[in-house]
Parts: structure tokens; C-alpha cells; sequence
């Protein structure tokens, strides 16, 4: 069974590494730039009353990664502080900046760049790791200021525990079998996304300060796509690691205890979580289609691939073992006529949510 231990990105600088297969993830950042430079503006108006700056500002990033995205979203609230203290002829605050994420992700590559912002001549800059689950506490007690996540929340803490203790599969091979089993496993989905979510906002409400903000993106789906239809936001895996079952080159009861924890929520779906939990009021919510942020050139086979592999190669491995060269010969003959890969991604839309929340 797969476990929030075993979510990590491919490391490295490889063909198929996560720093080589970001730069979707990276556009999807630059889309948060708004919100972020807002929340600074509101942090920097707000956390004192009076016409004095705030004197230090913690931001932490859950979910960084490694590679260039890792201190993207660090980076812009850093240079948005710089600039609104600029406007208003303020001294910056001093600035700790904090990247989490899993124990396992490359933390060596982070610290290397760590240090370019921390030689930064703007606001002066500590900086720090603090590796975690983001379901578990992670700071002290008001301590926090800013926190971003970018593509990150959709994982969950772990597959949903009424199927992998009913030992019902995720992807059924059986296309019938998989159609009728559909809404119950969207709906165990859906119901560990709303746990865990909810137990973040809970954690992250503990450690922000009064007034404390937070803007975060996640994977989801469009509106328009009834839930109950809706497959996982890995179904291609899924369905080239089927095709290796199908052809013996997978145990079949090893593809049937596999599951990813991952989740893609609807924009009305996290926006009644957010209510409903009560910590954080909404300032605004966005929904945008990823194609947008990528040319068709990354639509082949060969890049696809790449970017499969950067996400999902750990915890296929970790798994079902090295089996990763029998799935690109899969996937490679299964979207050898021309057009087919490009179908498979249009029957699987997806959405990225941007929501910047405040500390009720």
C-alpha cells in the first residue's frame, strides 16, 4: 500500500528527474505570484495596527520539492515584501523562509540553493528545512506568517482505508467491473481528501499568527465533470500498468493493492471544506486549465513520459519493483498511433484550484 513515506519526486539532474520535468508546475507558480504579492501586502498592513512595518516575517513553503521550483514561491513573497517596504520607504522585516517537505525529498539540492537567497542584498534572509508530513504539526504555536504550497495537497496522508482494508482494487482490470466500482472509490477518495485537508487547515490554523495567511494550489477537476464519473488523476498510469498485467508482465494481485494516494477535489468541493472547518475565510479562489501553461511540444509521447516518470517512477518501484523499462515499452506502443496519447489526456481533464485563505 502506498504511504505518504513514498511520495516523492525522481531525484537528481537525470532525463526523467523532477528538476529536468517542472516546468508545468513551474507556470502554475508564476499564477499564484497575485496572491502571494497580495497576502504580503495585506501581512504588511495588517499585523500591526499602527504605521510600523512588522520587525520579522516567517514564511514557510509545504511541499517544495527540489529542484528550480523549490524556492519559487519563497522567492516571490520574498521580493514582494522588498518592494512593498520600497513603496512605503519601510526598513524590510527580517525574513525566516522554511521549506518542508517528506524526509526523503533531496533536501542536499535544496540547501545548495537555499543559499542564494540568503546572499540576497533585499530584506535579510534566514533560512532553514524541516522535513515532515504537512499532516502532522510542523512549526510552534503562532509562529507563522505566510504559508504556500504549490501542487502538493492533492496527496493524500493515505489511500483511503476502506479499500485497502477491504482489499478492493482502485483500477479494476475488468472495464465493467471498474465502471460499476467507480463512485464507490471516488467517494473513499473523497472522503480521505476531506480528512486530511480539513486536518491541515486545523494544523496550519495552530501555527499561523492572528491574521495569518496562506495561499496554496492543488490539482483538481473541472466543474463541469460529474464527480461520480470522474477517474483518478492517475488513471494513465494506471491504465499502462493494467496493460503490463493484462500481459503477465505485472502479478495481478500486486496491481490490485496498488494505490496512490492522490486526489483531485472540485473548486465548490474545497471551498465547502474550507467553510466547513471554520479556521481560514476565503479571499479568493481561482480555477484555470494547465494546457494553457504549456505549448503543444510537451504534448509527446517521449516528454509525457519524462513527466510521468518524475512524479510517479518512486512509488512504482517502491512497489512493484524495476519494472520502469517494461513501462515506457507499454506506454510507447499503447500511444503509437498517432493522436491516441493526446485522447487519453482530453478524457482525463484537469484543473488547477488557487485559493488564498486568512486566519479567521
Amino acid at each position: 500500500m502506498a504511504s505518504s513515506q513514498m511520495v516523492r519526486m525522481n531525484q537528481g539532474q537525470g532525463e526523467t528527474s523532477y528538476a529536468r520535468n517542472s516546468s508545468i508546475q513551474n507556470a502554475q507558480q508564476n499564477r499564484m505570484k497575485p496572491l502571494i504579492e497580495a497576502a504580503v501586502v495585506d501581512l504588511c498592513s495588517s499585523i500591526n495596527s499602527s504605521t510600523v512595518f512588522p520587525r520579522k516575517m516567517l514564511i514557510a513553503d509545504l511541499g517544495c520539492s527540489s529542484g528550480p521550483n523549490a524556492l519559487a514561491l519563497v522567492s516571490l513573497a520574498v521580493e514582494a515584501i522588498h518592494n512593498h517596504c520600497l513603496q512605503f520607504q519601510q526598513s524590510p522585516p527580517e525574513v525566516c523562509v522554511l521549506l518542508n517537505d517528506l524526509p526523503e525529498n533531496d533536501f542536499n539540492a535544496v540547501v545548495k540553493s537555499l543559499v542564494t537567497l540568503r546572499q540576497s542584498n533585499k530584506p535579510l534572509v534566514v533560512t532553514g528545512v524541516t522535513p515532515g508530513s504537512f499532516y502532522e504539526r510542523l512549526f510552534t504555536s503562532g509562529s507563522l506568517h505566510l504559508v504556500c504550497s504549490s501542487n502538493s495537497l492533492q496527496w493524500l496522508s493515505k489511500a483511503p482505508e476502506h479499500l485497502t482494508r477491504n482489499q478492493i482494487p482502485a483500477y479494476d482490470i475488468d472495464e465493467n467491473a471498474r465502471r460499476e466500482r467507480l463512485p464507490m472509490v471516488h467517494e473513499a477518495y473523497a472522503q480521505q481528501f476531506r480528512k486530511d485537508f480539513t486536518l491541515f487547515l486545523k494544523l496550519r490554523a495552530k501555527e499561523l499568527v492572528s491574521g495569518g495567511r496562506m495561499v496554496v494550489s492543488i490539482i483538481g477537476r473541472p466543474s463541469y465533470v460529474i464527480a461520480s464519473r470522474f477517474f483518478h488523476l492517475w488513471e494513465i498510469v494506471a491504465q499502462i500498468l493494467s496493460v503490463m498485467t493484462s500481459e503477465g508482465a505485472i502479478d495481478k494481485a500486486k496491481f490490485d493493492s496498488f494505490y496512490i494516494p492522490l486526489y483531485g477535489p472540485s473548486c465548490q468541493e474545497l471551498r465547502e471544506i474550507i467553510q466547513e472547518e471554520g479556521s481560514f475565510s476565503i479571499r479568493e479562489m481561482r480555477e484555470h486549465d494547465p494546457k494553457t501553461d504549456y505549448d503543444n511540444t510537451f504534448v509527446t509521447p517521449s516528454r509525457f513520459l519524462n513527466h510521468l516518470r518524475a512524479i510517479f517512477e518512486p512509488i512504482i518501484v517502491e512497489h512493484f519493483g524495476e519494472v520502469m523499462d517494461e513501462f515506457v515499452r507499454t506506454a510507447e506502443r499503447r500511444w503509437s498511433v498517432e493522436g491516441s496519447m493526446q485522447d487519453g489526456c482530453a478524457r482525463n481533464p484537469r484543473v488547477m484550484l488557487v485559493a488564498s485563505l486568512a486566519k479567521a
